[in-house]
C-alpha cells in the first residue's frame, strides 16, 4: 500500500491564522509553517496561484520543514485559463495567455520559482486547478498536452471544476488522456445538489500519485463570499464515508495526498486530525504517529513522517 499524506490547502490562511490554532510564539511566518509541519507531511501552497512563486520562498520553506514533508504546489492562475490581474504579473508583462512570449516567460518564472523545492525533494505535485469553463474539446487536450510538454518530470495533479469531465459517457476517455500524459487525477468530495457539482469519483491515472481534495459541503459552491462557499465542518461519519476509498486509491498509487480545503477557522486543521485518526496506521507523518500515541496512552514525542477563494480555491 502506498503512503497516505493527510494535510490542508493552506498553512497560511487569514481564518487559520485567526482561530487560535497556532501556538502563541509560533504566529510569524517561520513559526507557522514549523507548527504545521510538525502536525501533518503535506501542505498545498495555495499561495501560488495568486502570485508566480518566488525562489526564495520556496527554499525557505524547504529549509523550515522536516526532510520528508512535502509541498503541493498550486499552478499560477495565468497557466489554467483562470483571469489573472495585472498588478501580480512581472513588470513589463501583460495577463495574456495568448501571447506566446508572456506564455512562455510565465512558465520560465513558475518553472524557477518551484525549482529549489524540486531540488529539495520536497515537491509532492504542482496542481492545475481548471476553470469551470475549461471543458472536454480538442482545445482542452491540447492545453493538456502543451502542459504535459512543460511539465515533464514534475508530478503533476489535475482538478477539473466542469463535471462533464468525469460524467459516466466521458469518464474513460478522459482517465486515458491524463494516463497518457502521466498527470494524475484529483478527486473531490464537495456537495452534490448543484448542476456544476462534479461526482465524487476516485479515478487513478498515474501509478506515483493520487490526490483528493475536500472541499467542503455548502450548497453556496459557486457563490457568495469566500465564507460562504467552504463553510463546513466535517464530521466523523461524513469522513468515514472515504475511508474505504482512501485506502482502496491507496492501494493502487505509490503516494495518496489528501487535503482539506474547507478552510474557515479551524475546519480543516480539525478535519485533517479526524481523517488522520480514521485512517489509523495507514496515515503517514507526525499526526498519524501522535494519533497512534493517543490511542495507546503513550504520550511521548511526535516522530516526523517518512520520506518520501475566489474561483482559485
Amino acid at each position: 500500500m502506498g503512503d497516505i499524506l493527510v494535510g490542508t490547502c493552506s498553512w497560511t490562511d487569514r481564518a487559520l491564522v485567526g482561530s487560535g490554532w497556532y501556538p502563541a510564539g509560533r504566529r510569524d511566518a517561520e513559526g507557522r509553517l514549523r507548527h504545521y509541519a510538525e502536525q501533518f507531511p503535506v501542505v498545498e501552497a495555495d499561495s501560488a496561484y495568486y502570485a508566480l512563486p518566488s525562489e526564495r520562498n520556496s527554499r525557505l520553506w524547504a529549509e523550515r520543514t522536516p526532510d520528508g514533508f512535502v509541498f503541493d504546489v498550486k499552478a499560477f492562475s495565468l497557466l489554467t485559463g483562470h483571469p489573472t490581474r495585472g498588478a501580480v504579473m512581472p513588470p513589463g508583462l501583460p495577463p495574456d495567455a495568448r501571447d506566446p512570449d508572456v506564455l512562455d516567460e510565465v512558465w520560465v518564472r513558475f518553472t524557477a520559482g518551484v525549482a529549489p523545492l524540486r531540488e529539495a525533494g520536497r515537491l509532492g505535485s504542482v496542481l492545475f486547478q481548471f476553470p469551470p469553463w475549461f471543458r472536454p474539446g480538442t482545445r482542452a487536450e491540447t492545453f493538456l498536452a502543451d502542459t504535459a510538454r512543460r511539465t515533464h518530470g514534475w508530478p503533476v495533479a489535475v482538478e477539473f471544476r466542469h463535471p462533464q469531465w468525469w460524467r459516466e459517457d466521458q469518464a474513460g476517455r478522459t482517465r486515458a488522456l491524463l494516463a497518457r500524459h502521466g498527470m494524475a487525477a484529483v478527486a473531490v468530495d464537495m456537495t452534490q445538489t448543484l448542476p456544476s457539482s462534479i461526482p465524487p469519483v476516485t479515478p487513478v491515472t498515474s501509478p506515483r500519485l493520487s490526490v483528493v481534495r475536500f472541499h467542503g459541503r455548502s450548497p453556496a459552491w459557486g457563490s457568495g463570499s469566500k465564507e460562504d462557499r467552504f463553510r463546513h465542518t466535517y464530521d466523523g461519519a461524513e469522513l468515514g464515508e472515504w475511508t474505504p476509498r482512501l485506502l482502496d486509491l491507496a492501494g493502487q498509487v505509490e503516494r495518496l495526498h489528501v487535503l482539506f480545503n474547507n478552510c474557515c477557522a479551524d475546519a480543516a486543521v480539525r478535519a485533517a486530525e479526524t481523517m488522520t485518526r480514521l485512517l489509523g496506521p495507514a496515515a503517514t507523518g507526525p499526526a498519524a504517529a501522535g494519533s497512534v500515541g493517543a490511542r495507546t496512552g503513550d504520550r511521548g514525542p511526535v516522530t516526523t513522517g517518512r520520506t518520501g477563494a475566489s474561483a482559485g480555491r
